[in-house]
């Protein structure tokens, strides 16, 4: 299960970096591979979706923080 929290994790990042990239510079990554359109690019967004699941499925269980009595921030 910690290779798939790593795996999802690197894809979040990734989609989270394209994100930013889009917002701030209309430029995404994905333009790369042939554009939003392309089959390449379609995976390459699917597969940071599902990191995306993977991450709010297993978090809580990889997270040394959630579940743990904080107190406030």
């Amino acid at each position: 299960m910690k290779l798939a929290h790593i795996v999802g994790f690197v894809l979040l990042l990734a989609g989270g970096i394209n994100w930013a990239l889009l917002g701030l510079t209309g430029w995404e990554v994905g333009q790369l591979f042939g554009g939003s359109g392309a089959a390449v690019s379609r995976i390459i967004y699917v597969l940071v979706g599902v990191g995306a699941l993977l991450e709010i499925v297993s978090h809580k269980a990889s997270c040394r923080f959630c579940g743990v009595s904080q107190g406030s921030i």
